[in-house]
């Protein structure tokens, strides 16, 4: 298994058709929680936040979004492969920029209100 030391190390490493989609997927996490700390984590880029995380990772077909808020955007996420915490997106189309965003924020407000209980 390859180990990586920074995002950019990662994203290099993958095929030229996921390293688009990951780019995106990595200027929407950093866009909606800009205070997360950007490391690598379970050989994925993570992004740490007080209370909480969300990974990416590339696959062969596509690339997924990890520890996100799926539960509350059943109907926005028809279409996509999701389980628990994870949505795949196709590598061929282009990240969902609004939706993303909002699954990563609404990670972040569950995460912090727990916090607070």
């Amino acid at each position: 298994m390859l180990t990586f030391s920074t995002v950019d190390d990662y994203i290099a490493a993958q095929s030229a058709a996921a390293q688009p989609r990951l780019r995106e997927l990595r200027a929407i996490v950093r866009a909606a929680i800009p205070e997360a700390a950007e490391i690598i984590s379970y050989g994925m880029p993570t992004y740490k936040f007080r209370g909480g995380s969300v990974h990416f990772a590339a696959a062969k077909h596509h690339c997924a979004l990890y520890g996100s808020f799926v539960d509350g955007f059943i109907e926005e996420l028809r279409g996509f492969d999701t389980a628990k915490g994870t949505v795949r997106f196709p590598l061929d189309k282009a990240i969902p920029e609004t939706l993303v965003h909002r699954l990563v924020a609404a990670k972040v407000a569950r995460s912090q209100a727990a916090r607070k209980s």
